[in-house]
């Protein structure tokens, strides 16, 4: 049986979610074309290269808020939309003008190369659209060292002990950061619609794994793990200042075999949105992830307390990824430990060429 070749891109694809499913997608279909677009401008995205050219993926300079950039690579049967100003603290105090035209007119321009050339769309999104006010509102109590979502008083609502819904409201403010990716998606539904362009939006949640060049503001699993590893500087922020905060995490190759899916039957998932994410059973707080840091290096950090709560924090999301289960059966594989332990050793594997970046 003759394999269909394709032609794929992924922008963002020198960053950490779209080089590792660029390289994924290469890896499972060596006859395809697979390209990654960046404008390399985050620290530690030149690590990538290397890496990309050793998987076969193709890397071209460039930019999304640059139509001409995406006109000169032609037409894709796929483009996988991860380019991004991934910080939801970006614009508070400052100019917002480059995570606008990256996150949002970036978007409008790869949906104008689909609607010129054709060609299915997977968008990266992000639970950061739902608003802060109503994730702030939620009924948290402490357990131990997390908060916990107290009963299902929220079915209905969009939220259960199970985590947040697709249902959750949307009224509110969310950060510059989410307003992009939520105006983007309101604009996919309306290219699609009217333009025919197969497309699928997944709002994530945390996402790691190797090489994500992680930050305090975005991509903490990586950072907590690597300052444990470089014996750096950390503190916890806000909500009492004791670590309580609550995130659920996914390893980006689980995310990988979702999108794969995605891929392999575009009708199935025309036109629809998804949480994605690890649950319940990958959740942890920060004070829980430096047991786990301290347990894998074996090393102690006193850990400081910020008190001051910032604009955009929240102290709990857990998604609910129970839709995109129900349609697909696709469930996260890969365990909490693994995923530490998989960072761990990436970290220790490459502790010269990292250090540059998460050395404090």
């Amino acid at each position: 049986m003759v394999k269909s070749k394709k032609r794929v891109l992924v922008t963002g694809g020198a960053g950490f979610v779209g080089s590792s499913l660029a390289l994924y997608c290469k890896r499972d279909h060596p006859e395809w074309e697979v390209l990654a677009l960046d404008n390399l401008s985050r620290e530690g995205s030149v690590l990538n290269l290397e890496r990309l050219r050793q998987g076969g993926v193709g890397f071209q300079h460039g930019d999304v808020r640059n139509p001409e950039d995406l006109a000169s690579l032609g037409a894709v049967d796929i483009l996988i939309e991860c380019s991004a100003e991934p910080s939801v603290h970006a614009g508070y105090g400052g100019d917002p003008r480059y995570l606008v035209n990256t996150n949002l007119v970036g978007a409008i321009n790869c949906l104008e190369h689909l609607r010129i050339t054709g060609g299915q769309l997977i968008f990266i999104s992000t639970s950061r659209v739902y608003p802060i006010a109503a994730l702030r509102a939620l009924p948290l109590q402490t357990l131990g060292k997390r908060f916990v979502l107290g009963g299902n008083g929220g079915v209905g609502r969009g939220w259960s002990a199970e985590g947040i819904t697709e249902d959750f409201p949307l009224e509110g403010a969310r950060s510059l950061y989410g307003a992009t990716k939520l105006s983007a998606e309101l604009l996919i539904a309306e290219y699609s619609a009217m333009y025919d362009i197969p497309a699928v939006i997944n709002r994530c949640g945390v996402l790691t794994g190797p090489w994500q060049m992680g930050k305090v503001d975005q991509g903490f699993v990586a950072l907590w793990m690597a300052r444990h590893v470089y014996q750096g500087a950390l503190s916890y922020m806000g909500f009492g200042g004791d670590g309580h905060q609550v995130r659920d995490i996914l390893h980006v190759a689980d995310l990988y075999e979702l999108i794969a899916l995605q891929i392999s039957d575009a009708t199935l998932y025309q036109g629809q949105v998804f949480n994605v994410g690890g649950g319940s059973e990958l959740s942890l707080s920060l004070a829980e992830l430096t047991d786990f840091c301290q347990q894998r290096c074996g090393t102690h950090l006193t850990i400081g307390k910020d008190l001051e709560t910032r604009a955009a924090d929240i102290p709990y999301f857990v998604t609910d990824a129970t839709r995109i289960k129900t349609l697909t059966g696709w469930q996260p594989g890969i365990a909490l430990g693994e995923i530490l332990d998989d960072m761990h050793r990436w970290i220790v594997e490459n502790k010269n060429e990292l250090a540059p970046v998460f050395r404090a």
